[in-house]
């Protein structure tokens, strides 16, 4: 089993279902992307370029999918969550239920769009 397999299907519920759920839900519909396990946890990339990670915050009961253009995601920002962080925004997720796939799918194409090199870069 690789890294991000035993990351995943090691958390409990409802974080497992939520990650799966997520994982089908950006492999169907970017089949271009590229997981990998960075930073400990799952992070998809897209020509070589970090796009998106997949973190559990157990203590917190939610499942983040965070984007590092955090000053460049402009659509849905009533439901990314920044929370202080400079860099990133993220979905956040306490059920299944909750994953609204249009959102979701809207808010990766953005942050495909303005895919960068670097987490820190201002301008694209």
């Amino acid at each position: 089993m690789n890294p991000v397999e035993e990351y995943m299907l090691k958390q409990e519920e409802p974080f497992k279902s939520i990650l799966l759920h997520l994982q089908l839900l950006i492999e169907s519909s970017f089949p271009e992307v590229e997981m990998k396990y960075k930073w400990k946890i799952p992070v998809y990339y897209l020509e070589g370029q970090p796009l998106c990670y997949l973190n559990c915050a157990v203590k917190k009961g939610f499942v983040d999918v965070g984007f590092w253009a955090k000053d460049h995601l402009e659509n849905y920002n009533e439901f990314l969550v920044s929370e202080g962080r400079k860099v990133v925004k993220s979905l956040r997720y306490f059920s299944v239920d909750e994953v609204d796939t249009t959102i979701l799918i809207s808010v990766i194409e953005e942050a495909i769009k303005k895919n960068h090199k670097g987490f820190y870069k201002s301008n694209y």
